[in-house]
């Protein structure tokens, strides 16, 4: 579905991704993990993009997505949770996601969507008319992939869910992400919390740097004595 090959990026003359090749097919759920700093946030705004790339190649489902507008991505199918959410915190939580519907495949299935995203997040219909900046943190991570599905993505992008957030609003977050997992939907998270990601994706790709230290699936790097003992802290 995805293919990235010798990718290289960063924001002006700083490059912060170097000759960075993945792959993710349809169905998995892959992970990128590796310490803050590392390129991960810089890899998903490329795919999405958000800047521009210096070299190398990223399709989706065979599509250039370097000749492609950033808008424009989003009707091929690519959908990204941003970091910290960037939610808009006057507007309800019902309005945030429908701005997640204004892809033009999109708008015609609006209340369709929107019932699969409170199938998912039954706590978001309650909630409906709320204002997102009122919200608790979880709440709003949930409101953010929410808007997120509302335009019926082949792929997910998601940065950093995890951030912020209490121990046990991390335990929910990885919780949902297992049920997105379950709809057939698939995603590419990045993520410093390794021990938890670990738990929910097939495979991940280790970042350092800004560049690629190590690849495999998640239950072999779970063994792996050098990302157990530098990231899980054990």
């Amino acid at each position: 579905m995805l293919e990235v090959r010798g990718l290289n990026a960063g924001y002006g003359t700083f490059q912060a991704l170097f000759d960075i090749s993945l792959d993710v097919s349809a169905g998995e759920a892959v992970s990128v993990i590796g310490p803050n700093g590392a390129g991960k946030t810089i890899l998903l705004r490329a795919i999405s993009g958000m800047i521009p790339l210096k070299s190398g190649t990223l399709k989706m489902e065979g599509c250039d997505l370097s000749t492609v507008k950033p808008h424009e991505i989003v009707e091929l199918g690519i959908a990204h949770v941003p970091e910290n959410r960037r939610l808009f915190p006057a507007m309800t939580l019902d309005e945030n996601l429908k701005m997640g519907a204004f892809a033009k495949s999109a708008r015609g299935h609006l209340a369709e969507r929107r019932e699969f995203v409170y199938s998912l997040f039954p706590r978001l219909k309650e909630r409906r008319d709320q204002l997102a900046g009122t919200m608790s943190g979880g709440e709003q991570q949930m409101c953010a992939i929410g808007r997120a599905l509302m335009s019926k993505p082949k792929l997910l992008l998601m940065d950093e869910p995890s951030a912020g957030l209490a121990p046990v609003i991390v335990q929910q977050v990885f919780e949902l992400i297992r049920r997105i997992r379950a709809e057939g939907l698939t995603v590419l998270i990045v993520e410093q919390n390794v021990q938890q990601v670990l738990q929910v994706v097939d495979r991940a790709y280790l970042l350092e740097s800004g560049s690629l230290a190590d690849s495999g699936n998640a239950a072999d790097l779970m063994q792996s004595e050098t990302i157990r003992k530098a990231y899980m802290g054990i």
